[in-house]
C-alpha cells in the first residue's frame, strides 16, 4: 500500500506539471501570433524595472492598505510553496520533513515558524479581499464588466488560497500532536507557533487517537499537494496568470516617455522620399525590392505586437486603469481594463480555432467591431492615466491607438471632427480653419 501511494503521487506530479507546461506552451503560441517587436534595448533598466515593479510590488503601494495586503498574499503564498520541494521529495521517497535533514533542526524550526506566520498573513489578506470585493462595494470591483466569470474567478482564487492555508495549518497541527506523543516516525521537527496555539487546541478537544490523527495529517498533506497542482493548472483559465506573466510584462514594458507614439517605417520612408529633392517619386522600385504594403494599424489580434498580446494575458482585472480613466468617469463606454479583457477573449477564441483546425481558419470575426467598438476607441483622450495607474506597467492605450490608426489610415473612418482638423492641418498647417495670413487677426484688437 505504501508503494501504491508513492506511485499515485508520482503520476499526479507528472500529470500536473505536464498539463501546466502544455498550458504555458499554448499561451506562448498565442502570443507569437502577434507581430514581432524588438524590446531588447536598455537591458539593465529592464531588469531593474522588473525587480522593482513585479517582484517589489512598488506600484501597489500607491494604495497602502491594499498594497500591503497584496504583498502579504503574494510573498506569503510564493514562499510557503517552497515547502512544495519538501512535499515532492517526501511523496516520492516516503521520507518525512525532508528539509530538516538539509537545514538542521534549529534552522528548520525557524523556517517552519516563518512559513506559519506568512500563512496567517495570507489568510488575513484573502479574507479581507473577499469581504472587500463582495460586501464593501469598491466601484471598480463591482462594475458591469466584471459580472459573471471575472467575479467568480476572483472569488474562487481567494477561496482556494484560503483552503490551502487551512490544510497547511491542519497538517502542521496534527503533525505536532503526533510528535509530542512520539507516534511512529514523527520526530520532534519544526516549530509551529500558529497551529500550536489555534488548531492544536481544537483537535485536542475531540481526543482523537493516534491513528485518526495520522489520517487527518495525511488527508491535509494530500489536499495541500493536490490543491497546489490544481491551482497551478487553474491559472490558465484565470486572470491570475499575472502571478507568472507580470515578470515578462514588466521586462518588456515600454520605457519611452508616456505619450510618445511610434512612427510607421513605411510612412517615414514615404515622407523622406517626398522631402528628398533628388528623388524620383515615379521611379519603379529596384528589382526584388518591391514590398507588399503593410497594414496600417490593427484590425485583429494578428496586427497587434507580441507585447500587447502578452499584456492582454497579464491583466489582473484590478480596474485601477478604469478607475482613473476620464472617459469612463464621465459615463462613456470606454474601459481600459475591458480593452485588455476583450483582446484576451479574442486571442483565446483564435487559439481554440487553431486547436480545432490545426491552423487558423477565418471565422468572419475581428477584434475591431466584434469585440471592441469604435465608440470605445474614440472616447479615449490618450491622457495615459491608465498606463500610469497599472500596477504591472500594461499599456491598453497602445492597443487603442493602433486600432484608431487602422480606422483612419485604412478605412478613412475618423469622426467628422477629426477629419475637419486633419483637413485644416493639410491646407493651413494648423488645426484651425484660418489661412496663415489671417492666423494672428485675433491679436489686433
Amino acid at each position: 500500500m505504501e508503494y501504491i501511494a508513492h506511485i499515485i503521487f508520482l503520476i499526479l506530479l507528472i500529470v500536473g506539471f505536464g498539463l501546466f507546461a502544455k498550458s504555458l506552451q499554448k499561451i506562448y503560441r498565442n502570443i507569437r501570433l502577434g507581430r514581432e517587436i524588438n524590446r531588447s534595448d536598455r537591458k539593465g533598466e529592464r531588469w531593474e524595472t522588473m525587480a522593482r515593479v513585479a517582484m517589489g510590488q512598488s506600484k501597489m503601494t500607491k494604495r497602502p492598505v491594499a498594497g500591503i495586503l497584496h504583498l502579504f498574499v503574494y510573498v506569503g503564498f510564493v514562499i510557503i510553496n517552497i515547502e512544495l520541494i519538501e512535499i515532492i521529495v517526501d511523496g516520492i521517497f516516503g521520507t518525512h520533513r525532508f528539509l530538516a535533514t538539509i537545514f538542521g533542526n534549529t534552522f528548520y524550526s525557524y523556517f517552519t515558524a516563518t512559513l506559519e506566520v506568512l500563512a496567517l498573513l495570507v489568510v488575513i489578506g484573502v479574507v479581507t479581499f473577499f469581504i472587500r470585493r463582495n460586501f464593501y462595494g469598491v466601484k471598480r470591483l463591482t462594475m458591469k464588466e466584471l459580472f459573471g466569470w471575472p467575479k467568480e474567478d476572483a472569488n474562487w482564487i481567494l477561496i482556494i488560497e484560503f483552503a490551502l492555508m487551512m490544510a497547511f495549518f491542519t497538517m502542521n497541527a496534527s503533525d505536532f500532536i503526533l510528535q509530542t506523543r512520539g507516534y511512529g516516525h514523527f520526530a520532534q521537527l519544526g516549530s509551529f507557533p500558529i497551529s500550536e496555539r489555534t488548531f492544536v487546541p481544537f483537535l485536542e478537544i475531540f481526543s482523537f487517537d493516534n491513528g485518526f490523527l495520522f489520517g487527518i495529517e495525511r488527508a491535509a498533506w494530500w489536499f495541500h499537494f493536490v490543491g497546489i497542482l490544481f491551482f497551478m493548472n487553474y491559472l490558465y483559465y484565470s486572470k491570475h496568470l499575472h502571478i507568472i506573466l507580470a515578470f515578462p510584462s514588466t521586462w518588456y514594458a515600454n520605457l519611452e516617455k508616456k505619450g510618445k507614439f511610434n512612427n510607421l517605417d513605411s510612412v517615414t520612408k514615404e515622407i523622406k522620399l517626398m522631402m528628398d529633392p533628388n528623388a524620383d517619386p515615379y521611379a519603379a522600385p529596384a528589382e526584388g525590392q518591391a514590398e507588399a504594403p503593410a497594414k496600417f494599424g490593427a484590425e485583429d489580434i494578428f496586427d497587434l505586437n507580441q507585447v500587447q498580446l502578452l499584456n492582454a494575458y497579464s491583466c489582473t482585472e484590478c480596474g485601477r486603469c478604469t478607475a482613473v480613466c476620464p472617459a469612463n468617469i464621465t459615463g462613456k463606454k470606454l474601459s481600459p481594463r475591458l480593452i485588455l479583457m476583450k483582446t484576451r477573449d479574442r486571442l483565446e477564441e483564435v487559439g481554440r480555432n487553431i486547436d480545432k483546425n490545426g491552423k487558423f481558419e477565418d471565422d468572419g470575426k475581428k477584434l475591431l467591431n466584434d469585440y471592441i467598438t469604435k465608440e470605445e476607441l474614440w472616447a479615449c483622450t490618450t491622457c495615459n492615466a491608465c498606463t500610469e495607474a497599472c500596477p504591472v506597467l500594461l499599456d491598453p492605450l497602445s492597443i487603442i491607438f493602433e486600432m484608431r490608426r487602422f480606422l483612419v489610415m485604412e478605412q478613412s473612418a475618423a469622426p467628422q471632427e477629426l477629419n475637419l482638423m486633419m483637413t485644416n492641418v493639410e491646407n493651413n498647417a494648423a488645426p484651425w480653419q484660418y489661412n496663415q495670413a489671417d492666423r494672428l487677426n485675433w491679436a489686433k484688437d
